[in-house]
């Protein structure tokens, strides 16, 4: 894919403070999430950046329900070392445009959710998400991918023998989840059959995997926060380009053959916010896989 290297990075907007998990409104609007801001905001297209709704804590990614609300993976208000002037309790949270954030789930089947991270509706409206906890290597939190049915039922999706670090999940067209893991560098895929399957690791010296998103070709799209832009892997996993994006890239989402790419600007560590944060965009040729989308009834553990 020789196009990879020449794909053309547009800034949108800026002094963002550390924005993640983007997803793509109907009227075209680009909503982040700020963690550093506990809120989410929505980004015309002449880069206008707007309060869509502030929900304490640290948001992590949120994306669009069938419902028209947001759904947003909450880590209770940690970026690094950093701390949340309010902070919350870890969880899912559901939040129209100006309203205040519903707590659809804490905990599942007994386990107190540590950290949700980043998340995706699958084929059926299951709600899938990574819980990996606070980022801290020397004494991580236990890892988990988690599902929630349309009723609110909710299991364990994919279960860790050690921590890893789940962040970034996808959903590919035969419905296998697909993650990026921080810690070791890896990407991973879980398909319908339960069997895993390990893609490698992300080229370089110390690649840590952020977001991560499928094209409609297959291909995964995964960012590294550490390289500071997106390796683009065949569906087996083979390295096959990397493009540039900005200073600490976090995730990205697919509206049509155009990338969205969220940029934090810096590291997370320090205790101190920082707003240097960029939304991008990259016209992909191709594009990307089908957006689901799904709604959560009720609340069960």
């Amino acid at each position: 894919m020789d196009e990879v290297a020449t794909l053309e990075v547009d800034i949108v907007a800026t002094g963002l403070g550390w924005p993640e998990g983007p997803t793509v409104l109907p009227d075209g609007r680009v909503v982040i999430v700020e963690s550093y801001r506990s809120q989410l905001t929505a980004i015309d297209g002449d880069g206008t950046a707007r309060q869509f709704a502030y929900v304490a804590g640290a948001p992590n990614a949120c994306v669009l329900g069938s419902d028209g609300l947001l759904y947003v993976c909450q880590n209770g208000g940690t970026t690094g070392p950093w701390r949340a002037a309010e902070m919350t309790t870890p969880s899912i949270q559901r939040v129209a445009e100006g309203g205040k954030p519903e707590i659809l789930l804490t905990e599942i089947a007994g386990i107190r959710l540590n950290g949700p991270n980043d998340l995706v509706f699958a084929p059926g409206g299951r709600l899938i998400f990574s819980d990996p906890g606070t980022y801290n290597p020397g004494n991580p939190d236990p890892s988990y991918i988690f599902a929630v049915n349309p009723d609110g039922s909710a299991q364990i999706a994919v279960g860790f023998d050690e921590p890893t670090f789940p962040n970034g999940v996808a959903i590919e067209a035969d419905g296998s989840i697909v993650w990026g893991e921080s810690y070791t560098g890896r990407v991973k895929r879980q398909r319908p059959d339960g069997s895993v399957e390990d893609l490698g690791r992300l080229p370089g010296a110390n690649p840590i995997p952020d977001g991560l998103k499928v094209g409609a070709d297959g291909r995964l799209y995964v960012t590294d926060i550490a390289a500071n832009g997106i390796h683009v892997l065949k569906p087996d996993g083979a390295a096959e380009g990397f493009f540039l994006c900005g200073k600490a890239t976090t995730n990205c989402v697919f509206s049509g053959d155009i990338l969205w790419v969220t940029n934090a600007g810096v590291l997370a560590t320090g205790s101190d916010p920082s707003f240097g944060g960029t939304l991008c965009c990259v016209h992909v040729p191709g594009g990307g896989g089908p957006t689901h989308y799904g709604r959560i009834d009720g609340r069960k553990s």
